[in-house]
């Protein structure tokens, strides 16, 4: 799931290239060098150092890049390399270490998020270098994309017009979801079959070497959560301080992943309706039942009949209900969500609409070319403009074991298709694309549901949100009882994904214990801040 950041990865380009080199030291190795106990091959990766310097001139002055080079594949370590670009903000004074953020996604980029929102963990470096990176496959690092024509497929699969109760419209989506798998492998080279979070997890505890840290301190939001319980699971003894917001499922399969963020999103969306019709702005009006029954209603209007946009694409039902989606993951969102939907219905203007797009797993008609690498960083301009959608599927469907034959899809879409639309009947059309999108790909690992359980760590911080659109709250307590005894959960009882830039409460409970050690008591929890009145903003 992704963070309540990522928007924003799509529009921005981090210019971090900076002049890095890569320092080998003879520095020793950890007791345990791979998830297996120390596999033969992987010591030179293990023996490196990061070499900072400075970002390039578009990046904050005091941020500074580098990177670290890790294993195509770490089952054969002399195969080929990957680098992963690197960014942090020094500690003010004496540095007990490092913390290591991970945003979201998958898919999010690390470097461009801490250049554009580093404010939000200045706290951190009271006593931490905050560092991030660009998982594999992701912004610079080796970036993945599904090229020139994907988003034509796409577009097939995510018609918002399509009879998935026919057996031939259903078996028309299979094929273009499996079309768009061809192009994916086609345009992002040799990363693509080691793309998954089992293998960013091992390349996280690379980059905790590399930034010589004994144990790791780390902060993961959303997607950045099932990074790090993989993490706690692969090298428990490496675990020091990990902060888990906005808690992922181990082990729900993209079916029920798919109508849990249908529901959520639904409730958000009508949270939000609440909060609109008390605005004469409102584009929906002042009469509750009359605006939940409009917003179906617009995107159905939109599928039938798109609107133009300035750059000659066309704005679909389907396109509006991603970008609500994305703007419902904050409650400061919801100002310009209200006058973006607002130019939309009167005007036809799409501008506002399109600036929460970005997030979604549907592909972009018109992409750039992909930025290949060779296994090196690619220059910030030269990662591909699907970048983030397809790096999502990729990870998701990595991850996901689950690969139903073509007949079986068939025979169930119509009945799906039924379940998602009464978990929501603006969202559910759109999730189903999460089950729908890893056909035609090779099964992923089941590592995940069968091994991330009962880890033997040092106790670990979960935040769940209660009015989480993306992660239902049920996930934090699921996963708390799944991990096992390290896992402490706080109840975060406001709205939004993720708590720790929202919520104040949050936002000093987790930089306490990352800084301090300082674990608030079991069954904790924090109030909701302020709400944004109407018309805000």
């Amino acid at each position: 799931m992704l963070a309540k950041l990522e928007t924003r990865f799509a529009a921005r380009r981090c210019a971090c290239a900076g002049a890095v080199t890569l320092a080998l030291l003879g520095a020793g190795l950890p007791a345990a060098a791979g998830a297996d106990g120390g596999q033969q091959g992987l010591e030179r990766f293990y023996r490196q150092k990061v070499s900072w310097a400075a970002c390039d001139k578009e990046a904050p002055q005091d941020l500074q890049c580098g990177k670290v080079t890790v294993p195509l594949d770490y089952a054969h370590p002399g195969a080929g390399t990957l680098d992963l670009a690197l960014a942090r903000y020094r500690a003010t004074g004496h540095s007990q270490g490092s913390v290591v953020l991970n945003f979201g996604g998958p898919g999010g980029a690390g470097v461009p998020e801490l250049a554009a929102d580093g404010k939000e963990f200045m706290d951190l470096t009271n006593g931490l270098d905050v560092v991030t990176f660009d998982p594999r496959g992701v912004g610079r690092s080796s970036p993945v994309s599904c090229g020139l024509g994907a988003g034509d497929q796409s577009s097939a699969a995510t018609d918002g017009n399509a009879d998935l109760g026919s057996a031939q419209a259903a078996l028309k989506v299979i094929k273009a979801w499996q079309q768009v798998a061809s192009e994916c492998i086609k345009h992002s080279g040799p990363v693509l079959p080691h793309i998954g979070t089992v293998d960013s997890a091992r390349d996280l505890d690379v980059i905790r070497q590399a930034l010589g840290d004994g144990k790791l301190n780390y902060l993961g939001f959303s997607y950045g959560t099932r990074l790090g319980a993989v993490y706690a699971a692969q090298f428990p003894d490496k675990v020091g301080r990990l902060a888990l917001d906005g808690v992922d499922t181990l082990t729900e399969p993209l079916a029920e992943q798919g109508v849990a963020g249908a529901e959520g999103q639904q409730t958000a969306l009508e949270d939000f309706l609440d909060w609109c019709v008390q605005d004469i702005a409102c584009p929906f009006g002042q009469d509750r039942r009359s605006a939940g029954d409009q917003v179906p209603q617009l995107v159905r209007s939109l599928d039938e009949n798109p609107v133009p946009t300035a750059s000659g694409d066309k704005l679909s039902g389907q396109d509006l209900v991603g970008a609500i989606g994305q703007a419902l993951y904050s409650k400061s969102m919801w100002p310009s969500l209200e006058r973006a939907i607002a130019s939309l219905v009167q005007d036809g203007d799409t501008r506002g609409i399109e600036a929460f797009s970005g997030g979604g797993v549907a592909l972009p008609a018109r992409l750039g070319p992909a930025g290949r690498s060779g296994g090196g960083l690619v220059d910030a301009a030269d990662v591909p403009l699907d970048n983030l959608p397809a790096a999502m599927m990729a990870i998701n469907c990595a991850d996901d074991p689950d690969r139903p034959a073509a007949a079986q899809i068939t025979k169930d879409l119509g009945r799906l298709r039924a379940e998602y639309e009464q978990a929501s009947p603006v969202f559910g059309r759109y999730r189903l694309n999460e089950l729908l999108m890893c056909y035609g790909r090779p099964k992923g690992t089941d590592f995940i549901r069968e091994k991330v359980k009962n880890v033997d760590t040092a106790r670990m911080l979960l935040i769940g949100t209660r009015g989480d659109p993306a992660t239902p709250y049920r996930w934090t307590e699921e996963t708390a009882r799944r991990l096992g005894s390290s896992a402490v959960v706080l109840d975060n009882r406001g709205d939004g994904h993720t708590g720790y830039g929202s919520s104040t409460c949050v936002h000093r409970k987790v930089n306490d214990f990352l800084l301090y050690g300082t674990l608030p008591p079991t069954g904790s929890s924090c109030p909701p801040d302020q709400e944004p009145s109407a018309g805000a903003g």
